[in-house]
């Protein structure tokens, strides 16, 4: 927005087709901070299969620990390190050859419940979340107040899915490419190149003084 480019952090992780393609995905600078101070010096994958194992199984214990000192930060690592382990060792190379819609749909699920230990810090919640879930709590899966909360939030939720995908990136990858061969496309990729920071700036701070005080998520770790 002002001329700064930093290192690409997350590359469109929720169009990964694995739970090992996601964390290549995701977070990239802390997957590689492991990977190169922890994961290699240990022997990385230049021994046995124990061997590997146990070294993923110190860099993901201590990627949960880095979120937090708590047991839900630590069954979270833990938690990737069995689908992570379980894809390496049997599972992966059947995955690809699966159809990609159940890849994805795969990956989904196992990113989503995994966010479900990472939100609950108290384990003594976490079989009431799981339960609810599934509706086993005695509970609807809809109401007034989810209803309200769902259709008050829809362009947000809309704009949310889209941002997961590079749909955007390719359409500006063909905009610019146009812009090379016509002076009226240059012209309307420029303005459109000075204006959208500053609608986008525009709505963030609209959104976070229209909203009630929430702290910033990474203020904890």
């Amino acid at each position: 927005m002002i001329g700064f480019h930093y290192k690409e952090n997350f590359n469109y992780p929720y169009t990964a087709q694995s739970v090992t393609d996601f964390w290549r995905r995701w977070h990239m600078s802390l997957s590689s901070f492991f990977r190169d101070y922890v994961y290699i010096p240990l022997g990385g994958n230049r021994c046995s299969k124990s061997r590997q194992l146990f070294n993923m199984l110190v860099v993901w214990f201590l990627t949960g620990l880095w979120h937090g000192a708590s047991w839900n930060f630590v069954l979270w690592g833990l938690y990737f390190f069995v689908f992570l382990s379980f894809e390496k060792l049997f599972f992966l190379s059947r995955l690809e050859s699966a159809a990609r819609p159940l890849r994805h749909l795969y990956l989904l699920l196992v990113v989503y419940f995994g966010w479900v230990l990472f939100r609950f810090q108290d384990p003594s919640q976490l079989g009431t979340v799981f339960c609810g879930m599934f509706g086993l709590n005695g509970n609807v899966f809809t109401s007034f107040e989810t209803g309200t909360l769902f259709f008050g939030n829809w362009a947000f939720l809309l704009v949310a899915v889209i941002a997961c995908t590079p749909l955007v990136k390719r359409l500006v990858t063909r905009f610019t490419d146009a812009a090379r061969r016509s002076p009226a496309v240059a012209t309307v990729y420029g303005i459109g190149q000075a204006v959208t920071p500053a609608v986008l700036l525009t709505v963030s701070t609209a959104m976070l003084v229209g909203d009630t005080y929430n702290a910033f998520l990474y203020l904890q770790f």
